[in-house]
């Protein structure tokens, strides 16, 4: 398939795996537990459903390892994780 001059074709995303999901959820949690602790929040680029998707849970995950609420709210590009009220 051909694509305009100067442009080029949108990047394909590899679904994430139900094993990868897991993994990285464990993961990343201990990693963005130590990021409240230490700034107040966490932001990453997170710009798919499956990632907003992958980040609520580690959120999750982190209030539960606090035993503090915790928030997260994206915006379409990014995703701030951060201590609730």
């Amino acid at each position: 398939m051909t694509h305009p001059l100067g442009t080029q074709p949108a990047p394909l995303h590899t679904p994430i795996s139900t094993e990868e999901k897991v993994r990285s959820e464990a993961n990343f949690a201990p990693f963005v537990a130590q990021q409240l602790v230490e700034n107040g929040r966490f932001r990453v680029s997170a710009d798919t459903p499956e990632l907003v998707e992958l980040f609520q849970a580690v959120a999750h995950r982190v209030g539960e390892m606090l035993q503090r609420p915790v928030v997260s709210y994206a915006n379409g590009r990014y995703m701030v994780i951060t201590f609730g009220e």
